[in-house]
Formats: structure tokens, C-alpha cells, sequence
């Protein structure tokens, strides 16, 4: 058997790659299956198929378990995990070994869910018309009725196609005689099927022969059918038009926010929050930079309680107001519909089987984990006495929250092993049931099947479970994806947890047909529908990309004020009083110094120290909003549009802010603070990085509404900027000397051009020529202008729009003519006067932008498409 086999250490010994897996595979836990080797301690024949193609010597698991893991970081593939140290995001975890599982093996399995999705949907449909299953107690009312997911306010609301189920999952554990059970099923808003496509593009192109030689059956076209199946059922709310789809996500601080972001792109629909989303005449628009557009079906990631405050959390706002009212009015599809969250429930699997005997006639092919539901009397006194063998599971989820009027409040728990529990803590759980036995569910249990997993060298065995998903076709009918996703533990017999740390598999199904070549790429296009193609820019994206200019623009800004400051530190020459003044007001404008720091021509090594200490500083704890905390607030910009970035340009914005705080410490003794040396090698390198996103934003993306935004945010915050800058010179005369002239000519990156064309020649008109009135200088204020009045005329235009929003800016150059600024007695008082009608103008130009674009707080006809 396996458990006497050496470890061999010298790959030499090894004679083939089948016999390196048995001999380098631990053994499996007593009493658990094992996925890898048979009775007889051989491979099995799925991994002896998958040895002889894997084409290297075992050992290069490792370097392709590297690559992926380096992918994923590049990629950006996240999990987030709520209360952890360190912040509340870690990288995917994913296995470099796929789960595989027969073609036959497959066929039963495929069966039985499908069985499960139609059961379900019929108790649904039963449930909320004529509820014939509760009058003839085939279920209990107390765990329906009495279940917070079930919802009154849907009562006699039948969905479009009577179809109240449209993607579900399903837990399978494998038995240690090798069956499969159920553990549970999710209703409501099944996650990850982002995750289980993303699993499989990494771990096929690490085996790309096997992958093809083991007839691995595709998942792209269970995908497609999802998004069909929902595109006709939402036919009839579109009254004639083509449906506009979206895909409804909690938002960035969920944990499945990454694959939620990765299926909308990959499904081609807009991802989409509840603040996104507005109600008006028992319809659902979408809020986007263009005006309010229809929506007619989503696919939500967002629990029940969570979708409408009005009528369900009205603690929550992550849901759309009045979204239950246009389900029933029939005019949106959801997917799932709401209500379906009672189903989760433990307790519900006790009743399947007479369920399914009762209204499909049908014995249930894929059995549950036996299951007792303590309110029932007779139940609870059965399995009472075998307690400390069973889990114990809550039967509702919570209750007394608001929404919800429960009549006594329940304290939602995680499952509980009884065989982990005390003699003690077992009789205390036995008190906790009988006091409210109607809250608790008691099923059995059952050791994970264990799966072989890489670890440094050797195959660890780690308790497995398996997520798939059943989708609907609209017509009755149900397809089984494929494949799904197998999730590891961190243990060899632990818990199965991504919460906890665990990890994930891709599940490869073998087939003995012709493997689906679909591609969710279709082969053509019809001309009528491109315009479809061009998605609309939702209202909250065009404010991250509008604010994400404005970030990318600010950090600029701050970077080469720092730089002019830190220059002026080192250099020999006396510092000018004048230039110092002009230097610690915008120091102070810009946040690069906490409110109170001395100016610098008064404490020059204090303001230095404070400049320093703020650079990295990502949450402004001494009230300095520096390069860090801008950096950050860049990065938490690029989060919220992951749908909408290049990885490489997501994977830049999120690697600014930490590459900036290593490269300060780099070479720092322990408990000592970064010097005008380290601040000005980091400086040089975010520099160059800063440089990398401009030219990512300038030349790496679509040139549509949602880029203009970008763009025109960028531009503003360039103008409001630079005329600061300029209007902190002139205040305090700082231009008297060289030294004002290289610094102010220094922070608007003008320096080269104008000793180009004027040398040496320190006088205000070329100046002025350069910094304010030249065109073709983009950071000149003029051109600042110009490329600002062509971006406003390229946005969406609603009833003389434009005209407003321009009349904001001069009609042509600056406004005052360059003689007019160059008089020698007036010309002091019009630059000072043109620069704050300029900041004036930056500001209100941003007010009314965002109350335009981004609010729609008012009902407008106008804004609706037609």
C-alpha cells in the first residue's frame, strides 16, 4: 500500500511519471476515498491517462504551479476575506492538479442535478401559487413561512416563463465508499462561476496535451445558454426592443468581487451596483453618463434581503428601491427571482425525496446527507441520542433583522462537528435545541473524498468538495455546466472553506463524444447589431474613471512639487524667502504637509521632515493627503473598474502605492526614516511608473464617453493645478530671480522648451507666453483650455448641455490677451485676477459635471432613451 512506499528525493529512481505519483502521494486519512489510487494502492485509470500525458517529469509541477501562481498575481485575481490581518484582499488560491472526474461518473452525476434544479423549481412554483405542499404538510409551514428568505410581498408573482431558478449550485461531497452526496445547494445568487472559467483558461495551458488527449469537455457554451436563456425571457419587458442585460454585484468590498467583475466582461454585460440602478414608473433604468437607460433582466450576486430597501433591509444600500414593485409589475427578470432563499435552508433536504416521489414522480438519483429537522418533535427525540456523531447546522440564517419582523431572534452559527464537541459542550448544544428546536438542523456525517494536491515536492491529500452548477433553459429543460469548481482544504481532513484559506481545483469532466468547440467569440456579426455592442457607460464608472484622472493628474502634480521642494533642500545656492513662501503655500494647497507645519522659510528641517514623513502615508492619519494617500485613492478608483481595464494596466494602478513605500525604506536602517536620498531615488522611479499610466490611459483605451470622462477629470484638475501654481509665484513675487523662474518652469515640466527658445532670458512675458498662452505647451494653461472645450463637446449633449457647461471657460485662449497680462502696471493685478476666474471655473466646471452625469437624482424625460 501507498502508506509503506519511500519518498524518493532523486527523480532518477523514479522510472515514469505514474510511478513518481504513487510513490511521492501521501496517504490518504482512515475512513476517507481517495481520488488518486484505487483499493489496490495503483492510480487510478483517469491519472495513469493523465501521467502519460503530462509530458515532463513530475517535478515540473512546480514550475507550473509558479507560473500560475505568478498569473494570478499579475492578473489581479483576488479573494476577499472579511476580518483578516493585513487587509481584507489575498490572491486567488488555485491548484495547479485539475479534479477529474469519468464520462460516465459524470452522466449519473449530471442526472441527478438536473432532477434537483426541476425538483426545486417546482416546490418554488408550488410554494408561492397555490401552496399545496404546506396545506398537505409535505413541507412544514413553520420552516417556510417562518424562513426570513421567504418573501410575502412575492406571493402569487410568477416569474416569465414560470421559471423562478435560473443558475444553481450544488455541493457534492464524495463518501468514502464512493458516493456522492449533497451537502447543500444555493438559490438565491450563486458565486463563482466566474472563478471555475477563470480555473480553467490558467490550469489547460499548463497541460495542453493532456487537456486535449483526455477529452476535457468545454464550458463556453453553458455560459452562452445562461445569457440566452435570460435574453428571452426578458423578450417580453422589453416591449419589441432588444433586452439590455446587466449583471447586479454587491459591489468591490465583496469577496467574490473579482469574479463577479471577470463574468460580466466575459458574458459581455455591464457590471453593475444597486447606486447604479434607479426605479421610475415600476421600470428599471440604468444610470449612465448618457441619461437613464432600460434594463430589462439581471443576473444578481446579491442576496434577497439585500435587493430592495423600501420593501426588505431598509439598513442596506446596496439594493435599488422599488426593484421588488417592477418585478411584479412584470417588467424586469431577475436572476434568480427573488424569494428563493428559504430552499438553502438544511432543513429543506429532509424532505426531498417524498417531495420529489409527490410531484415528479421520481425517486431522487442524488441523494442528501441525512437530514433531521429538530422542529419536528419526532425527529429531534430520534437523532438526539446520536448527536455527537452529526453536524449541527442552523436551520434559518438569522433573524430579527430589520425587514424581517421575526418573532423571537435567532443567533445565526457556522456548522458545528459534533465529534469535535466535549461531553459538556455536547449537552449544552442539547439544552440550545430543545429550547428552539425549529432553528436547528441535524445532518450526518460524512468524510471528504481527498484529492491529490502539490505541495513543495510531494502530493499532499486534502479533503475535497465539489461545486456545479445547473442552468436553466427557459423551456423546463436544465444543462449541467460541465465541469465546476472543486474546493480543497487547508488541511488533510479539514474543513472545506475559501474563508478559511482553502483552496480550489479545476474540475475537468471527460467526454466520450465530440468535445463543444463553442466559443463564447461568435463567428459574425449582423451590421443592426453593433450599435448594440457599444455598451453604455454606467453613471458610477464614469465617476471612478473621471476621478481616476483626476488621481493620476494629482499625484503628478504632487510628485514634481516634492521633487522641486526636495531640489531645493540640496541645492548650494541660498533659497530665494520669495520662492520659499510661494513653495509652502502649495505645499499646504496640496496636502503634501499636515495643517500647522511650520512654512518653510521659518522651519526649514521641520517642513522637510513633515514632507517626508507624509509621502507615504495612505490614510492621511496626520491629516497630510500626500503622494500615498493619493496613490491609494487611485488604486481604490482602478478597483471599481476592473471590468474596464487591461490587467496590465489594472496590475500598474495597484503596484503604485506599495512599489512607492518600498522603494522609500529601501536600504533604511530598522526604525529610522527615509532620507532626501531615498525620497529622491523613489520619486525618480514612481516618476517613471506615473508616466506608464498616462500612457496606458492615453493609448490603451477605447475612446468612448467613459475615457472622455477620464480625460476632461484629468483636465481639470491639470487646470485647477497649474493655475494654482502660477497664482502662488505671482502672489508672492517669486519670480525675481533665477531660482523662481527654474522652479516654476521645473513643476510645470516646461524647463527644456523654454531655454530652447528663449535661453537664459529670465523675463515674465516669455513666461507667460509659455505657461499660459501657448497652445501647443499641454501643460500651458491655453491648451489645457482648448483640449478641455473639444473633450466637453464630445460628451453626451441633453438639452443645451454643452453650451452650459462651456460657457464655464473662456470662449477662446485664457480670455485676456498676453499684452493685456504683460502690462507693466496692470499686468500684475489681471494675472492674479485671471487666475481665479480660471480655479473658479475648474471648480464649478467639476460641480456641474458631477451633478449632470453622475447624480440623475431628478426624474428628467429627457434623459430617458427611447
Amino acid at each position: 500500500m501507498t502508506a509503506n512506499l519511500p519518498l524518493f528525493d532523486d527523480p532518477s529512481l523514479e522510472p515514469n511519471v505514474a510511478q513518481a505519483m504513487l510513490h511521492r502521494a501521501r496517504p490518504v486519512e482512515p475512513g476517507h476515498f481517495d481520488e488518486l489510487r484505487n483499493d489496490e494502492g495503483d492510480l487510478r485509470p483517469l491519472w495513469q491517462d493523465f501521467a502519460r500525458h503530462l509530458g515532463a517529469p513530475l517535478e515540473d509541477l512546480q514550475r507550473r504551479q509558479d507560473l500560475m501562481a505568478r498569473q494570478i498575481l499579475e492578473d489581479g485575481i483576488t479573494y476577499n476575506v472579511y476580518n483578516s490581518q493585513g487587509g481584507p484582499s489575498r490572491p486567488w488560491s488555485l491548484e495547479v492538479l485539475p479534479h477529474i472526474i469519468g464520462a460516465q461518473e459524470w452522466r449519473s452525476l449530471e442526472q441527478g442535478v438536473a432532477q434537483r434544479a426541476r425538483l426545486l423549481n417546482c416546490i418554488l412554483a408550488d410554494t408561492y401559487d397555490e401552496q399545496s405542499l404546506l396545506k398537505q404538510a409535505l413541507l412544514p409551514s413553520a420552516l417556510v413561512l417562518g424562513h426570513p428568505g421567504y418573501l410575502r410581498g412575492m406571493q402569487g408573482v410568477t416569474p416569465p416563463g414560470g421559471i423562478y431558478l435560473h443558475v444553481l449550485a450544488f455541493d457534492l461531497v464524495r463518501g468514502p465508499d464512493g458516493a456522492w452526496w449533497v451537502v447543500s445547494h444555493r438559490t438565491q445568487a450563486p458565486s463563482g462561476l466566474g472563478y471555475v472559467m477563470q480555473n480553467r483558461l490558467i490550469v489547460s495551458r499548463q497541460f495542453p496535451d493532456a487537456y486535449r488527449a483526455m477529452n476535457v469537455q468545454h464550458l463556453a457554451s453553458g455560459y452562452r445558454r445562461m445569457v440566452d436563456t435570460l435574453t428571452e425571457l426578458a423578450e417580453p419587458c422589453a416591449d419589441g426592443q432588444a433586452p439590455r442585460l446587466a449583471l447586479l454585484t454587491p459591489g468591490p468590498y465583496n469577496e467574490t468581487y473579482f469574479e463577479q467583475a471577470y463574468l460580466a466582461r466575459y458574458l459581455g454585460l455591464p457590471l453593475v451596483e444597486g447606486g447604479d440602478l434607479v426605479v421610475r414608473d415600476e421600470r428599471l433604468f440604468l444610470k449612465t453618463v448618457q441619461g437613464l437607460e432600460p434594463l430589462h433582466g439581471l443576473l444578481r450576486r446579491l442576496d434577497d434581503d439585500f435587493c430592495d430597501p423600501l420593501e426588505l433591509r431598509s439598513d442596506s444600500h446596496l439594493g435599488v428601491p422599488g426593484l421588488m414593485q417592477a418585478v411584479r409589475a412584470g417588467h424586469v427578470v431577475l436572476a434568480n427571482a427573488l424569494g428563493t432563499g428559504f430552499l438553502e435552508s438544511p432543513a429543506v433536504h429532509g424532505f426531498l425525496p417524498a417531495l420529489s416521489r409527490h410531484l415528479l414522480g421520481e425517486e431522487l438519483s442524488l441523494p442528501s446527507l441525512p437530514t433531521w429537522w429538530c422542529g419536528e418533535a419526532s425527529a429531534w427525540a430520534d437523532i438526539a441520542p446520536d448527536l455527537a456523531s452529526q453536524v449541527i447546522r442552523p436551520s434559518y440564517p438569522y433573524a430579527g433583522t430589520p425587514g424581517f419582523g421575526s418573532p423571537r431572534l435567532r443567533q445565526s452559527f457556522d456548522a458545528v462537528l459534533g465529534q469535535t464537541l466535549s461531553q459538556p459542550a455536547l449537552n449544552s448544544w442539547r439544552e440550545r435545541i430543545d429550547h428552539d428546536p425549529a432553528a436547528y438542523t441535524v445532518q450526518g456525517f460524512v468524510p471528504y473524498a481527498q484529492a491529490p494536491v502539490w505541495q513543495a515536492g510531494h502530493i499532499a491529500m486534502r479533503g475535497a468538495s465539489l461545486r456545479v452548477y445547473a442552468l436553466s433553459d427557459g423551456k423546463g429543460g436544465w444543462q449541467v455546466l460541465p465541469g465546476g469548481m472543486t474546493r480543497i482544504a487547508t488541511r488533510d481532513a479539514g474543513p472545506v472553506s475559501m474563508q478559511l484559506g482553502g483552496s480550489s481545483m479545476d474540475t475537468w469532466v471527460l467526454t466520450e463524444d465530440a468535445v463543444d468547440t463553442f466559443s463564447m467569440l461568435p463567428s459574425a456579426v449582423r451590421p443592426d447589431e453593433l450599435a448594440q455592442r457599444q455598451r453604455p457607460v454606467a453613471s458610477r464608472t464614469g465617476e471612478n474613471l473621471f476621478w481616476m484622472g483626476r488621481y493620476t493628474e494629482r499625484a503628478e502634480q504632487q510628485l514634481r512639487l516634492v521633487q522641486g521642494l526636495l531640489s531645493l533642500q540640496t541645492s548650494e545656492d541660498e533659497a530665494d524667502e520669495h520662492v520659499l513662501q510661494a513653495l509652502s503655500d502649495l505645499a499646504a494647497l496640496n496636502g503634501l504637509v499636515p495643517p500647522g507645519a511650520p512654512a518653510l522659510h521659518k522651519a526649514p528641517r521641520v517642513f522637510e521632515r513633515a514632507v517626508l514623513d507624509a509621502l507615504s502615508d495612505e490614510r492621511a492619519t496626520q491629516g497630510a493627503f500626500s503622494l500615498g494617500y493619493n496613490l491609494e485613492a487611485l488604486s481604490r478608483s482602478s478597483q471599481s473598474l476592473r471590468e474596464r481595464l487591461s490587467p496590465a494596466h489594472a496590475r500598474l494602478l495597484r503596484s503604485l502605492g506599495e512599489g512607492f513605500r518600498q522603494a522609500l525604506i529601501q536600504d533604511v536602517p530598522t526604525g529610522q526614516h527615509p532620507g532626501l536620498q531615498q525620497a529622491d531615488a523613489a520619486l525618480e522611479q514612481l516618476a517613471m511608473q506615473l508616466a506608464a499610466v498616462t500612457g496606458a490611459q492615453t493609448d490603451r483605451m477605447t475612446r468612448d464617453v467613459g475615457w472622455r470622462l477620464l480625460t476632461v477629470g484629468r483636465l481639470i484638475e491639470r487646470l485647477v493645478g497649474y493655475t494654482a501654481f502660477l497664482r502662488a509665484f505671482w502672489v508672492h513675487r517669486a519670480l525675481s530671480q533665477a531660482q523662481g523662474f527654474d522652479q516654476l518652469l521645473d513643476i510645470f515640466d516646461s524647463a527644456i522648451t523654454f531655454r530652447a527658445r528663449f535661453q537664459r532670458r529670465l523675463e515674465v512675458p516669455a513666461l507667460l507666453a509659455l505657461l499660459v498662452h501657448d497652445e501647443t505647451n499641454p501643460r500651458a494653461l491655453a491648451c489645457v483650455l482648448r483640449r478641455l472645450r473639444t473633450e466637453l463637446g464630445k460628451l453626451p449633449d441633453r438639452t443645451g448641455l454643452h453650451d452650459d457647461l462651456l460657457a464655464l471657460l473662456p470662449h477662446q485662449g485664457v480670455g485676456v490677451e498676453l499684452e493685456l497680462l504683460c502690462d507693466p502696471k496692470e499686468g500684475h493685478a489681471r494675472v492674479l485676477a485671471l487666475c481665479d476666474r480660471l480655479l473658479d471655473a475648474g471648480w464649478r466646471l467639476s460641480d456641474e459635471i458631477a451633478r449632470q452625469y453622475f447624480v440623475h437624482a431628478e426624474p428628467n424625460d429627457s434623459m430617458v432613451s427611447a
